[in-house]
């Protein structure tokens, strides 16, 4: 399918819609897991044992464990939509433009739509790079707020009972600048964590694709037909396994000291100063402490949401279509 044909049948509205859709199911499946990290991440002395135990055995522990998911749903969904609405415009600039194309940014040829398990616009490494860390720092900017009364939520330093009374907390003691603390750490964190992911995700992809037509690189690619939906998914679902896994293992010292930022903003103050200090105080493990949950949910989240998020485009793909067909 050509760029175009993508661009038209496929509108932002649609791409808002179908990230909104599968950041929410993830938010909410994966809750307790997100909820679990917060709550290690906010003291390095505290394993995940004794977090599950003081939940199970505190009132309504079965609640307990999705405590924060509003605020968590409407942050990853939002944000879902707006990283995937922002990612797919910004795509379609990078395949449309002329100067680009020349420089390599998009992947050369046709092999890149070969057994391909989806419909959208094929970059290269460092144009699915770039893309993919700017769209999510973009969007990152625009969650802070949400993000940090979600974490201040989910942890039991705090005792809030809504999110109006949460936000409304943080700007009297803290005024607009408590909305964005550990910001830059966020940044840090997931524009290179987006970029690598989107890079490996796309590799990963290509490569499953070429594994299950067990084909010889000396045949034409171009001879195949499309990847059929059921094996789609399944590609989908385990390139967005193994790429999270990957961006998350790298990425997770900034995750740890953006956590100790959003719950202690008067202790640590910047991410240098936040970095250092659980350093000296709890050496490098620090920087890790989460990793085993956050690189499960991520794994997890990722792959559902991109799964999703895929198989929603490439079904109003093949529906418009058969109804461009219909007419001509």
């Amino acid at each position: 399918m050509s760029t175009s044909g993508q661009s038209k049948s496929s509108s932002s509205t649609f791409h808002f819609a179908a990230g909104l859709g599968s950041g929410v199911l993830s938010a909410v499946l994966l809750q307790p897991a997100d909820l679990l990290k917060t709550r290690v991440q906010q003291s390095g002395s505290t394993s995940l044992r004794t977090v599950i135990r003081d939940i199970a055995r505190g009132p309504q522990p079965v609640s307990q464990f999705w405590r924060g998911t509003v605020p968590s749903a409407w942050r990853t969904g939002i944000g879902s939509a707006l990283y995937f609405s922002t990612l797919n415009a910004l795509r379609q600039h990078v395949a449309r433009s002329t100067i680009l194309k020349s420089s390599g940014i998009i992947a050369a040829g046709k092999e890149s739509s070969n057994y391909s398990s989806s419909s959208l616009p094929k970059l290269s490494n460092l144009g699915n790079l770039t893309t993919g860390a700017v769209a999510r720092a973009s969007a990152g900017f625009l969650m802070m707020p949400m993000t940090v009364i979600k974490v201040r939520y989910e942890s039991n330093l705090y005792a809030y009972r809504s999110i109006w009374g949460a936000g409304s907390d943080i700007l009297r003691k803290e005024g607009i600048r408590g909305f964005f603390s550990g910001f830059g750490a966020t940044a840090i964190r997931d524009a290179p964590y987006a970029g690598l992911y989107v890079l490996l995700y796309e590799q990963c992809k290509k490569r499953l694709g070429v594994l299950r037509h067990a084909a010889p690189s000396s045949i034409n690619l171009e001879t195949y037909k499309s990847m059929s939906g059921g094996a789609a998914v399944s590609i989908n679902f385990m390139s967005g396994l193994l790429a999270a896994g990957l961006a998350t293992v790298i990425t997770n010292p900034f995750d740890a000291v953006k956590t100790r930022l959003q719950l202690h903003p008067n202790r640590y103050g910047n991410t240098l100063q936040a970095t250092t200090l659980m350093v000296k105080e709890e050496g490098l493990r620090s920087l890790f402490d989460g990793l085993g949950l956050r690189m499960t949910r991520k794994a997890v989240s990722s792959a559902l949401a991109w799964t999703l998020y895929e198989e929603l485009i490439r079904r109003a793909e093949v529906k418009w279509k058969e109804q461009k067909e219909s007419v001509l």
